[in-house]
C-alpha cells in the first residue's frame, strides 16, 4: 500500500498515521521529533501497546521512568498517566495498538503539555 493513500496527521511533537482503524483496535504508527515530547496523559476507554521500532525514547507509565529502545514493548493499562519523550537527536518511531471501547482523540486526559493543550 502507498503511504500517500494513508493521512498523516502533524502534532507538535512530530507526526501520526493511523494503519488500521477497527470497531475493536487501531494501530498507529508516530514519529516523535527530537526533544520533543507528547503530554503527560491518560485514556478512561483504552489501554495501549507500544512498540519501539527506531530511537531511544523515554518513557513514562505511572511512576515509572526509563530510556527504552528499539524491540521494547510497553503497556499502558486504562487509566494509567503515561508519556513518551525523545531526548535524542533522531527521530523515535513507535507502532501502537490501541485495544478498548472507544479510540477518539477526545479520550486523552491530559496532565502536562509542552504545547499549552491542557
Amino acid at each position: 500500500m502507498s503511504s500517500a493513500l494513508i493521512p498523516t496527521e502533524t502534532r507538535p511533537w512530530g507526526s501520526f498515521t493511523v494503519l488500521v482503524d477497527l470497531p475493536h483496535y487501531k494501530v498507529k504508527q508516530l514519529l516523535v521529533k527530537p526533544a520533543q515530547r507528547l503530554s503527560l496523559q491518560l485514556h478512561h476507554q483504552r489501554e495501549e501497546h507500544w512498540v519501539i521500532v527506531r530511537g531511544k525514547p523515554e518513557i513514562t507509565v505511572g511512576e515509572k521512568v526509563w530510556l527504552a529502545g528499539p524491540g521494547e514493548r510497553i503497556f499502558i493499562p486504562k487509566e494509567t498517566r503515561h508519556r513518551i519523550a525523545n531526548p535524542g537527536s533522531e527521530d523515535v518511531e513507535l507502532v501502537e495498538v490501541q485495544l478498548g471501547s472507544y479510540f477518539g482523540e477526545d479520550d486523552i486526559v491530559r496532565f502536562e503539555d509542552d504545547y499549552q493543550r491542557l
